[in-house]
Protein backbone atom coordinates (compact mmCIF):
# COMPACT_ATOMS: atom_id res chain seq x y z
CA UNK A 1 0.00 0.00 0.00
CA UNK A 2 2.82 2.63 0.97
CA UNK A 3 4.16 1.61 -2.75
CA UNK A 4 0.99 2.72 -4.26
CA UNK A 5 0.84 6.11 -2.50
CA UNK A 6 4.69 6.83 -3.43
CA UNK A 7 3.66 5.98 -7.06
CA UNK A 8 0.65 7.92 -7.26
CA UNK A 9 2.72 10.87 -5.66
CA UNK A 10 5.29 10.71 -8.35
CA UNK A 11 2.49 10.80 -11.27
CA UNK A 12 1.13 14.04 -9.64
CA UNK A 13 4.94 15.16 -9.64
CA UNK A 14 4.75 14.28 -12.80
CA UNK A 15 2.29 16.73 -14.01
CA UNK A 16 4.55 19.64 -12.20
CA UNK A 17 6.65 22.11 -13.97
CA UNK A 18 9.24 20.20 -15.86
CA UNK A 19 11.37 22.81 -14.58
CA UNK A 20 11.30 21.37 -11.36
CA UNK A 21 13.24 18.03 -12.28
CA UNK A 22 16.82 17.90 -13.35
CA UNK A 23 17.56 15.83 -16.34
CA UNK A 24 19.21 12.31 -14.57
CA UNK A 25 22.92 11.81 -15.03
CA UNK A 26 24.50 8.90 -15.15
CA UNK A 27 27.08 8.09 -12.07
CA UNK A 28 27.95 4.75 -14.10
CA UNK A 29 27.67 1.55 -16.43
CA UNK A 30 28.11 -1.50 -14.77
CA UNK A 31 27.77 -3.97 -18.15
CA UNK A 32 24.02 -4.31 -18.81
CA UNK A 33 23.06 -1.91 -15.81
CA UNK A 34 23.69 1.63 -15.56
CA UNK A 35 23.62 3.40 -12.21
CA UNK A 36 21.75 7.23 -12.39
CA UNK A 37 21.12 9.82 -9.91
CA UNK A 38 18.75 12.59 -10.12
CA UNK A 39 17.12 15.60 -8.26
CA UNK A 40 14.08 15.72 -7.67
CA UNK A 41 11.73 18.95 -5.96
CA UNK A 42 14.93 19.35 -3.73
CA UNK A 43 15.25 15.46 -3.45
CA UNK A 44 17.71 13.25 -4.63
CA UNK A 45 17.02 9.77 -6.13
CA UNK A 46 19.98 7.01 -6.93
CA UNK A 47 18.63 4.03 -8.98
CA UNK A 48 20.17 1.33 -11.16
CA UNK A 49 18.38 0.40 -14.28
CA UNK A 50 18.41 -1.83 -17.36
CA UNK A 51 16.59 -1.54 -20.53
CA UNK A 52 15.02 -4.91 -22.28
CA UNK A 53 16.48 -7.09 -23.90
CA UNK A 54 13.58 -8.08 -25.90
CA UNK A 55 10.02 -7.41 -26.14
CA UNK A 56 7.16 -9.51 -27.04
CA UNK A 57 4.82 -9.46 -28.99
CA UNK A 58 6.89 -7.81 -31.49
CA UNK A 59 3.90 -5.89 -32.72
CA UNK A 60 3.04 -4.00 -29.73
CA UNK A 61 4.34 -0.34 -28.84
CA UNK A 62 6.36 -0.97 -26.05
CA UNK A 63 7.82 2.00 -25.99
CA UNK A 64 10.47 2.37 -23.21
CA UNK A 65 10.60 -0.62 -20.98
CA UNK A 66 13.03 -0.33 -18.17
CA UNK A 67 13.34 -2.60 -14.69
CA UNK A 68 14.86 -0.30 -11.77
CA UNK A 69 15.67 -0.78 -8.36
CA UNK A 70 15.54 2.59 -6.59
CA UNK A 71 16.72 4.40 -3.50
CA UNK A 72 15.67 7.90 -2.33
CA UNK A 73 18.40 9.75 -0.05
CA UNK A 74 14.93 10.78 2.52
CA UNK A 75 14.71 7.06 3.00
CA UNK A 76 11.05 7.14 1.23
CA UNK A 77 12.42 4.11 -0.79
CA UNK A 78 15.52 1.92 -0.23
CA UNK A 79 16.29 -0.97 -3.12
CA UNK A 80 12.60 -0.97 -4.10
CA UNK A 81 12.50 -2.85 -7.60
CA UNK A 82 10.22 -1.84 -10.21
CA UNK A 83 8.99 -2.07 -13.83
CA UNK A 84 8.57 1.09 -16.21
CA UNK A 85 6.85 0.93 -19.46
CA UNK A 86 5.35 3.10 -21.82
CA UNK A 87 2.10 2.35 -21.49
CA UNK A 88 -0.28 1.86 -18.87
CA UNK A 89 -0.66 -1.23 -17.27
CA UNK A 90 -3.75 -2.96 -16.07
CA UNK A 91 -3.85 -2.22 -12.22
CA UNK A 92 -6.58 -4.93 -11.57
CA UNK A 93 -4.36 -8.09 -13.20
CA UNK A 94 -0.91 -8.56 -11.14
CA UNK A 95 2.22 -9.59 -13.52
CA UNK A 96 5.13 -11.63 -12.14
CA UNK A 97 8.71 -11.41 -12.00
CA UNK A 98 10.76 -14.31 -12.25
CA UNK A 99 14.77 -14.90 -11.94
CA UNK A 100 15.27 -18.83 -12.10
CA UNK A 101 12.81 -20.79 -10.49
CA UNK A 102 11.87 -17.77 -8.29
CA UNK A 103 9.35 -15.49 -8.91
CA UNK A 104 6.59 -12.51 -7.42
CA UNK A 105 3.65 -10.64 -8.07
CA UNK A 106 3.99 -7.02 -9.45
CA UNK A 107 1.31 -5.11 -9.25
CA UNK A 108 0.55 -2.49 -12.26
CA UNK A 109 0.33 1.63 -11.35
CA UNK A 110 0.17 3.36 -14.51
CA UNK A 111 3.29 3.23 -16.49
CA UNK A 112 4.77 1.12 -13.41
CA UNK A 113 5.03 -1.88 -11.61
CA UNK A 114 6.02 -2.91 -7.85
CA UNK A 115 6.54 -6.10 -5.76
CA UNK A 116 4.85 -6.56 -2.11
CA UNK A 117 7.11 -4.67 0.12
CA UNK A 118 7.88 -7.70 1.69
CA UNK A 119 8.99 -8.85 -1.31
CA UNK A 120 11.56 -6.05 -2.22
CA UNK A 121 14.29 -7.66 -0.59
CA UNK A 122 14.22 -11.42 -1.55
CA UNK A 123 13.78 -10.09 -5.60
CA UNK A 124 16.88 -7.58 -5.66
CA UNK A 125 18.89 -10.57 -3.98
CA UNK A 126 17.77 -12.31 -6.78
CA UNK A 127 18.67 -9.50 -9.17
CA UNK A 128 21.77 -9.65 -7.70
CA UNK A 129 22.55 -13.33 -8.03
CA UNK A 130 20.87 -14.37 -11.46
CA UNK A 131 21.60 -14.05 -15.04
CA UNK A 132 18.26 -13.05 -16.90
CA UNK A 133 14.95 -11.29 -14.93
CA UNK A 134 11.69 -12.61 -17.30
CA UNK A 135 8.39 -9.98 -16.75
CA UNK A 136 4.93 -10.50 -17.49
CA UNK A 137 2.59 -8.11 -17.71
CA UNK A 138 -0.94 -6.99 -19.05
CA UNK A 139 -1.31 -3.78 -20.70
CA UNK A 140 -4.48 -1.38 -19.99
CA UNK A 141 -6.14 -2.71 -23.58
CA UNK A 142 -5.75 -6.19 -22.76
CA UNK A 143 -2.32 -7.16 -24.43
CA UNK A 144 -0.19 -9.93 -22.53
CA UNK A 145 3.28 -8.58 -22.68
CA UNK A 146 6.66 -10.21 -21.73
CA UNK A 147 9.91 -8.77 -21.01
CA UNK A 148 13.81 -9.98 -20.80
CA UNK A 149 16.21 -8.53 -18.88
CA UNK A 150 19.63 -9.35 -18.93
CA UNK A 151 21.76 -8.84 -15.01
CA UNK A 152 24.83 -8.49 -16.24
CA UNK A 153 26.01 -6.01 -13.98
CA UNK A 154 23.28 -5.77 -11.76
CA UNK A 155 24.95 -6.49 -8.32
CA UNK A 156 28.00 -3.91 -8.47
CA UNK A 157 24.89 -1.14 -9.82
CA UNK A 158 22.43 -2.00 -7.21
CA UNK A 159 25.11 -1.64 -4.77
CA UNK A 160 26.25 1.83 -6.20
CA UNK A 161 22.99 3.15 -6.28
CA UNK A 162 22.29 2.49 -3.14
CA UNK A 163 25.69 3.60 -1.82
CA UNK A 164 25.32 6.92 -3.76
CA UNK A 165 21.65 7.81 -1.19
CA UNK A 166 23.33 7.41 1.74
Amino acid sequence: MHRIALALCAGFLGLQSVAAFATPSVVRQYTDWIVFTEDIGGERLCYAATQATDKAPRSADHGDVWFYVSNWQSGKARNQPSLKVGYELRGDLPGKARIGRSDWTLFGVGREAFAQDSDDAPLVRQLKRGSELRVEATSARNTRVTYHFSLSGSSAAIDRAASACR
